[in-house]
């Protein structure tokens, strides 16, 4: 048996959940994807997975199995890739991923001049205002605002973003500026689901963390609707300050509890790939790095 042929067989049952979705993919018919996987098994002495009239699942000792095989397939690729050249010129399909706003002001622009420069790329991107496994989602760059919780990633550092409580002016006016955080449920409220989904607001006194539970008269599920709100001085709000920081220069928007905030979150460009590095990857990283690292919106 062609064992990576095996490995990638298995990897695309597991990641399309099925025998007949991963034949398809790879282009076998759904006996010889069976047979290869129940070889697989017999070889292992491990059952990989659960399969019933309805279902595909992975074992626990498939889940297991199914990190290592994804390991070895990518460097498989890495070797491959190297053999031929891919390594001297970047080319392929990029796949990138960060949270929507972030990609929209300043992945997208800097993807753009990328993809000029660099004719052979074509690019995928992913703008989600989730932490995505850049491994299981088959993402080469992401972009990761705050603690790197993934030792295994490669990282540059790019910048900080602080963590702003803002009005419009003309709401301040009217409804007062808060003083100390506990002011805040005094007040209307815009809250922003991706950046606080337990409905609490985290801020610094006296160098130690304060988490302050809200009862926000609106949540939302975008931050620009939650800029939006606040432009048209429904209430107070809390974003990164990235996200702001074009309304804050203007004056149609204006920071409060600013000696309550707390540390700058670190701002970092992540990968998975090792010390072989693809031409595209390692490209790209160079360039947005460059340009995010003369950002000032990340300066703090």
């Amino acid at each position: 048996m062609d064992k990576f042929r095996a490995l990638l067989v298995f990897s695309k049952v597991a990641d399309l959940g099925g025998f007949a979705a991963a034949a398809r993919n790879l282009n076998m018919s759904p006996p010889a994807v069976t047979r290869t996987i129940s070889m697989l098994e017999r070889d292992l002495g491990i059952r990989l997975f659960v399969r019933t009239t309805r279902s595909v699942m992975l074992t626990e000792s498939g889940r297991r199995f199914l990190e290592d095989a994804k390991r070895i397939l990518v460097d498989l690729e890495q070797a491959e890739n190297a053999a031929v050249g891919t390594y001297s010129e970047p080319k392929g399909l990029l796949n990138l991923t960060s949270s929507v706003l972030f990609g929209k002001l300043f992945i997208t622009p800097i993807l753009a001049d990328f993809l000029e420069r660099y004719p052979k790329i074509e690019a995928r991107t992913l703008y989600v205002d989730r932490v995505v496994n850049v491994i299981d989602e088959g993402v080469d760059v992401g972009v990761r605002i705050g603690p790197l919780a993934d030792s295994s990633l490669m990282a540059v550092r790019c910048g900080s973003v602080r963590q702003v409580v803002f009005a419009a002016p003309e709401y301040l006016e009217r409804a007062g500026e808060p003083e100390r955080p506990e002011d805040l449920n005094g007040h209307v409220l815009i809250n922003s689901q991706p950046l606080s989904p337990s409905g609490q607001w985290q801020f610094d006194q006296l160098g130690k963390p304060k988490l302050v539970r809200v009862h926000p008269r609106v949540s939302m599920n975008t931050n620009d609707a939650v800029i939006e709100m606040a432009l048209r001085g429904q209430g107070l709000a809390r974003l990164l300050s990235y996200q702001i920081a074009p309304y804050l220069a203007d004056g149609r928007l204006s920071a409060v509890l600013s000696d309550f905030e707390p540390a700058p979150a670190p701002v970092h460009i992540v990968h998975h790939e090792g010390r072989m590095v693809s031409a595209k990857v390692c490209a790209f990283v160079e360039f947005a790095a460059s340009r995010l690292k003369r950002e000032a919106a990340l300066e703090y």
